[in-house]
Parts: C-alpha cells; sequence; structure tokens
C-alpha cells in the first residue's frame, strides 16, 4: 500500500512538473534589466530576447529599470511572481550590492534561482602612454617606488572598476588614489587627457584608442585570454596569479519558479548563446558567450559574494 501511494505521489509530482514545463510560458515574458539601455547587460538581454521569444513562442520584453547600481531591478524580480514570466539579468553589480548598499530588502543569495552565466566581459587595465611602465610587473614596480604619483579612474564604489582597481592594489601591495567618473567612456577620456594614469576600461572602449597610441593595454582581467583580443595577457598571467575581476552577465528568475520551468529557460537561452551569430556579436563587444548550469552560476554567485565581502573588509571600503 505504501509503495503504491508513494508511486501515485511521485507520477503526480511528475505530472506537475511535466505540466508545468508543457504550459510554459502562458503570456509575454519581462526582462528586468538593472542599467539603461546601451550598456553590457542590455546588449546581452536585447541579444538573447528576441530568440528567446521565437523558442518560447511568446513576447519577450526588455525592461529597463536603472537605479541604485541594479538594486530597483532587483526588488522587482525579487518580489515577483515565480512562474518564469519574470526574469532577471544580473550583473556583477548584483554580488557587490551586500557589500555597498546596507539593508537591502532582499536576499542576495536565496532571493534569486539561477539559470545560466550567459557573457563574460574582461575589463582591460590601461595607462597613458607618458607612463614608464609596458607591462603589469612594471607599474608594479612603478607604483611601489612612487607611491604617491599614481590615480586610478572608476564610475564609483562597488563597481567592476573599482573592485579591479582595488584587488590589484590588494593583490601587488601598492597605491593607487581612487578619482570616480560618472561612467566607463568618462574615465576612459581622463586616462586620455593624463588626469588619471590608470583605469579599468571594457575592451570595445579601449581597443581602439590602444590601436592609436594614444593608450597602453597592460593586461586584461579574466583568468583566461579574451577572444575578443587574444593578444592582450592576462593580469593573472602577468605576475598577478589568480587575479580576476570580470565584468558578467546571466539570467535568473524569482526563487520558487518550478525547476521545471528554469531548466526549460536554460535549455533555450544555452542553446542561444552556442548559436554563432550570438558568439561572435558578443565578442565583437568585447564579450565572451559562456553558458553555464544553474548550479555552476548560483557557485559563482556565492563565491563573488564571498570574496568581495572579504576584499572590502581587508580594504576597508565603503561607498562613496
Amino acid at each position: 500500500m505504501i509503495t503504491k501511494l508513494f508511486l501515485s505521489a511521485l507520477a503526480g509530482c511528475c505530472g506537475v512538473a511535466a505540466a508545468a514545463d508543457n504550459n510554459y510560458p502562458t503570456k509575454p515574458v519581462r526582462l528586468l534589466v538593472p542599467f539603461a539601455p546601451g550598456g553590457g547587460a542590455d546588449l546581452t538581454a536585447r541579444i538573447v530576447g528576441p530568440r528567446l521569444s521565437e523558442r518560447l513562442g511568446q513576447t519577450v520584453v526588455v525592461d529597463n529599470r536603472p537605479a541604485a547600481g541594479g538594486v530597483l531591478a532587483a526588488e522587482m524580480a525579487a518580489r515577483a511572481t515565480p512562474d518564469g514570466h519574470t526574469l532577471f539579468v544580473p550583473t556583477s553589480n548584483h554580488v557587490a550590492n551586500p557589500s555597498f548598499i546596507p539593508n537591502l530588502s532582499y536576499d542576495t543569495l536565496n532571493d534569486f534561482a539561477p539559470i545560466t552565466l550567459a557573457v563574460v566581459s574582461p575589463l582591460v587595465m590601461i595607462v597613458h602612454p607618458s607612463l614608464p611602465a609596458g607591462s603589469v610587473q612594471e607599474l608594479i614596480a612603478y607604483a611601489k617606488a612612487n607611491p604617491d604619483r599614481l590615480n586610478y579612474g572608476s564610475t564609483g564604489a562597488g563597481g567592476p572598476p573599482h573592485l579591479a582597481g582595488e584587488l590589484l592594489k590588494s593583490m601587488a601591495k601598492i597605491q593607487m588614489a581612487h578619482i570616480v567618473y560618472k561612467g566607463v567612456a568618462l574615465a576612459v577620456t581622463a586616462t586620455l587627457g593624463n588626469e588619471v594614469q590608470v583605469t579599468f576600461g571594457n575592451i570595445f572602449i579601449s581597443q581602439p584608442h590602444v590601436r592609436a597610441g594614444r593608450l597602453r593595454a597592460l593586461g586584461i582581467t579574466s583568468l583566461k585570454r579574451s577572444q575578443a583580443a587574444p593578444d592582450w595577457p592576462t593580469i593573472a598571467e602577468s605576475g598577478l596569479p589568480g587575479y580576476e575581476a570580470s565584468i558578467w552577465f546571466g539570467f535568473m528568475a524569482p526563487a520558487k519558479t518550478p525547476k521545471p520551468v528554469i531548466a526549460r529557460l536554460h535549455r533555450e537561452i544555452t542553446a542561444i548563446l552556442q548559436l554563432p551569430e550570438v558568439r561572435q556579436t558578443i565578442i565583437s563587444q568585447g564579450g565572451d558567450a559562456v553558458g553555464s548550469t544553474p548550479a555552476e552560476f548560483d557557485k559563482i554567485v556565492r563565491d563573488d559574494v564571498a570574496r568581495i565581502a572579504a576584499l572590502v573588509k581587508s580594504a576597508g571600503l565603503k561607498a562613496e
């Protein structure tokens, strides 16, 4: 009798799971993007969105909600009905926010269901040509010999360029003053004008200046070389093993979204990321297409939250 009841319950669960997958979606799907149009998160959503719409048979709408470093979109996603019709496009800011923004209204680790890591976009450490440093090691040596001479530009506390700079300072045991600009492009412009000597810019914006000799690229922030700039070494291979401070973009759903729905979304989005034209578009913008499992993405999120919290504590960082 117990066996029959167990089998009956199991069949019922499987039936519900199958129904959740087969019936989904029943209405348009919304992609909550935490930054304004034109950025990496928006680009990721707009590359994937139309193709996901074709595969799901429903309209996929990109909804940009730029505010507070991504907090507004994350709040909306965390509170949304967990049925797969509202998705979130988190960036690496998502894992930094708990260390810089007190009393978040959501739990970064437990209020979201990871679907896949979609894109990794390394930053590149660029310097003004007048700086007597042609490599990461030479920059470190110069900084140690001139502890009060270097400034680096970023987009503000907790942003990827800021964390990239602070990680470099921590690992290399050097000093650089932090100067904030309202956007990566402005920080790059400041480096062109030698207002700051060092900036961590994205590959797409930085490449033309490096090719023209107006800036010098010393290393990229991912562990592996980027397909977008394969000739540029990584900082990790240039004397700081383990250094990594890339920007990433992914897809999440609200926690408690049915597993069959997560599985369907994972299957469709990762298939899209493997399309040659999609991969080439992402490379042309300075990124690399990934496509991880939900479990792999969850581990990345948890590891990054812990890693950034440790960096913030050791360096005494705070919101500016």
